[in-house]
């Protein structure tokens, strides 16, 4: 079974699927070790390891090979940011192959202008809708496995209010998108009307500090989301910690106390040490192969 299916019937069941924000292999394989189901590719996140913010600089195929990296390096979905599609109907059509190609389950497509901004910062502005629609409905038709998620933001609420919002996302779903994304709905009176309003699945963004109210996830179900991503939880942290660490190395002038002790080797472990080590003799008895194939 592909990611893509397995994905597909995650969201069959009853409930909804949190998302934590990968941005590199090891924040991804930290969220599959935590018993999450699946991983949300974090376009502002991928944007920070090259070194730039969230301001549509990196391209398309930067932000495939990252996904594509994630996806290798677990066994969960990974759905993906694909900013604005990278152009028009055309370059969608490459974007979500190329994204299929890799392994990714799914990406999300926005209807901000070329080059975009994070949907929590001011003075957004959006593309027409019917622009935006026919990239929704160019994704859609042109994936390879009907499994592969397509999702439709609007960035459409700060710019042209919730109404405008809705009507987008509805028209996304009626051109064939599988879930809608209303980013930063304003108000948690907002927040439950979107999968009241919306007639398709609907995916929650949840931006500590960002223009959405923070809330319990368990309430968000029961509003009926589908799916929460959550993608500055770990980045953030990660900043956080560092900045801590290495103000205490300039101040002590000693290693620190990390937050939790590992040993060199418990370190490795968590990214895969366990499984290489055995293939290091593995292939030097042809007997080992042989035995493994009739099994």
């Amino acid at each position: 079974m592909t990611q893509a299916a397995r994905f597909r019937e995650l969201l069959r069941r009853d409930g909804m699927v949190v998302a934590p924000g990968a941005y590199d292999c090891i924040t991804a394989r930290l969220i599959e070790r935590a018993g999450f189901e699946a991983v949300y590719m974090t376009g502002a996140g991928t944007a920070a390891t090259l070194g730039y913010p969230d301001f549509g600089i990196v391209t398309m195929s930067e932000m495939v090979e990252n996904g594509g990296r994630i996806a290798a390096a677990v066994g969960l979905p990974v759905i993906a940011d694909a900013d604005t599609g990278y152009g028009n109907e055309l370059n969608v059509v490459r974007t979500v192959r190329e994204y299929e190609t890799v392994g990714v389950a799914g990406i999300h497509i926005e209807d901000q202008e070329f080059p975009k901004k994070c949907g929590h910062l001011d003075d957004k502005r959006i593309v027409p809708s019917e622009d935006w629609v026919a990239k929704i409905r160019a994704a859609a038709q042109s994936r390879r496995s009907a499994d592969f998620l397509v999702i439709a933001r609007t960035d459409s609420r700060a710019v042209a209010g919730f109404d405008e919002a809705i009507a987008r996302a509805n028209a996304a779903i009626a051109a064939g998108a599988d879930m809608a994304f209303v980013e930063a709905p304003q108000t948690l009176e907002e927040v439950a009307a979107v999968p009241r309003l919306v007639k398709g699945p609907c995916l929650l963004n949840v931006v500590r500090g960002g223009k959405t109210p923070d809330l319990d996830l368990r309430e968000a179900e029961r509003m009926g989301y589908k799916l929460a991503i959550v993608p500055g939880l770990l980045i953030k942290n990660v900043v956080g910690i560092c900045e801590k660490m290495l103000g205490e190395l300039r101040e002590t002038h000693r290693h620190p106390a990390p937050v939790r002790e590992m040993s060199v080797r418990e370190t490795f472990q968590l990214w895969g040490a366990d499984e290489w080590d055995a293939l290091r003799t593995r292939f030097r008895d042809p007997a080992d192969g042989r035995r493994e194939a009739a099994e």
